[in-house]
């Protein structure tokens, strides 16, 4: 059996940098309930790639050192104005990104990393134990073995959608590293936590109107004004609120207290609270703090 991570306790709770590059809600979930929680993680630094983002308010709000690595402006200075990772050198730059990120980090001696909406990939993930949370049920597998709702944004609630599924929830992976165009690597890693189902909000038999929006885009981005991108948009704002500001921060103290772990043939494990192993797929964290193990692949 291997440890995921070293157990760790409020006495000597794991050194955190938590990581965003947008609203903050995540990160401020985060941050709240290691103010009224005894925890085994302890925020020593916001980090953010934006300096556009509210990040400053929020480190001021909660007495955090903030540091900013503006990604664009990174590449612009490298003579490339796309952050995409479509050719050698552009991952070469990312590479050079993600050294410069960790090499703040060890100034401040993180031990855990936390991605609070934080866009870019980084392989980080090869160096510290990086969280994430993601807007769909990773649990949820097709009959290749493929990973129903990985994809970035709006795609995972977009899918629950036009495949009818009455509501979606919301994931916390251990992230891993990734090649090339991180495309093989989307959303993998040991799916710690899940969020109880949210349900939909949809008028009665919109449904129908939605899927024949997805097959008129033909594989085409989507407008502003899709119904069914604002419809996703919408719903994943209900998923912050219910699903990943309920589940992060449990799943990141039971991780920071060493109750995770993979037996010899990569099985996730949790450590229940009477000190035995429980073979799982992964933890429901509920608002009333319960937690249910789900001992079974979907």
């Amino acid at each position: 059996m291997k440890l995921l991570f070293e157990e760790h306790s409020e006495q000597n709770a794991a050194r955190t940098a938590i990581l965003m590059s947008g609203t903050g809600s995540n990160a401020c979930a985060l941050l709240e309930y290691c103010r009224t929680h005894a925890c085994a993680w302890s925020p020593q630094l916001l980090l953010t790639d934006n300096p556009r983002c509210c990040a400053k308010e929020v480190a001021e709000k909660y007495a955090l050192a903030l540091e900013t690595a503006d990604i664009y402006e990174f590449y612009r200075q490298n003579g490339s104005d796309n952050i995409r990772l479509e050719n050698e050198n552009q991952r070469n730059l990312r590479s050079r990104w993600s050294g410069m990120l960790y090499e703040i980090l060890q100034h401040y001696e993180i031990e855990l990393v936390l991605f609070a909406g934080f866009v870019p990939l980084t392989n980080l993930t090869e160096k510290l134990p990086c969280l994430n949370v993601h807007p769909g049920d990773l649990t949820c597998l097709e009959a290749d073995g493929s990973r129903t709702f990985a994809g970035l944004h709006y795609a995972p609630v977009e899918k629950a959608l036009c495949r009818r599924f009455s509501g979606t929830r919301s994931s916390v992976i251990l992230a891993q590293p990734y090649t090339g165009s991180g495309k093989n690597e989307m959303d993998t890693g040991p799916v710690l936590g899940i969020s109880e189902q949210i349900l939909f909000d949809l008028p009665e038999g919109s449904i129908e109107e939605l899927i024949r929006i997805q097959n008129m885009r033909q594989g085409k981005p989507a407008e502003k004004t899709d119904r069914l991108r604002q419809t996703a948009a919408g719903h994943i704002e209900k998923m912050k609120r219910h699903g990943d500001h309920v589940i992060f921060p449990q799943a990141a103290d039971d991780f920071a207290r060493g109750r995770f772990a993979l037996d010899d043939a990569g099985q996730l494990l949790f450590r229940q609270d009477c000190g035995s192993w429980a073979a799982i797929c992964s933890v429901e964290y509920r608002k009333d703090g319960r937690k249910l193990l789900e001992r079974s692949e979907k």
